[in-house]
């Protein structure tokens, strides 16, 4: 079995001496949160970016990503090894089945003492942009990877007991 060691979420508090094991990166959506450093880790590590199509876009016959550190829908960053899936594509990929899974950022809600804000984002705004979860396939098992997102009925019914189910922790934003 093949060593394989991927980074979604945590990319934001990785150490710079562990970017160079990095083997993938997973991104859910274009929150800065999940790939601040997306673009430094695949060039220091020469790991390959996985993310929604709809995360990139096509400008001067180049394809650029959303800018994980740039204001707004900005497409500034090029990726060497970049590999976008749509959802219910499945791409091949190292070894791995890829299939992306439906999935909508759900809101989140900021706390700041007595006082509590609900941001629900919409579609123009970088909020959940590109939402996506990850259906990975790899040596015999299956890896379900939801980022910050809320799964829909549907791409439920799809996933039939997966070994390991990565689902956001809701707890600080509930009353």
């Amino acid at each position: 079995m093949q060593n394989y060691t991927f980074l979604d979420y945590s990319i934001l508090f990785l150490p710079k001496s562990e970017w160079k094991d990095i083997t993938h990166i997973f991104v859910t959506h274009g929150d800065p949160d999940h790939y601040w450093h997306a673009d430094r880790v695949a060039e220091a590590s020469n790991a390959p970016v996985i993310c929604n199509k709809t995360m990139t876009k096509s400008i001067n016959g180049e394809t650029l990503m959303l800018g994980p550190r740039d204001r707004g829908l900005a497409f500034t960053t090029p990726i060497k090894k970049l590999h976008t899936v749509s959802v219910d594509e499945t791409i091949q990929l190292d070894g791995m089945s890829i299939t992306g899974i439906k999935t909508t950022h759900g809101p989140l809600t900021f706390k700041i003492g007595p006082f509590s804000k609900t941001l629900t984002p919409s579609p123009e705004e970088r909020m959940g942009w590109g939402a996506i979860g990850f259906k990975i396939k790899l040596d015999g098992k299956s890896i379900v990877n939801l980022g910050d997102t809320l799964l829909h009925e549907k791409a439920w019914s799809n996933i039939k007991n997966p070994d390991v189910l990565m689902i956001p922790d809701r707890r600080e934003s509930r009353s």
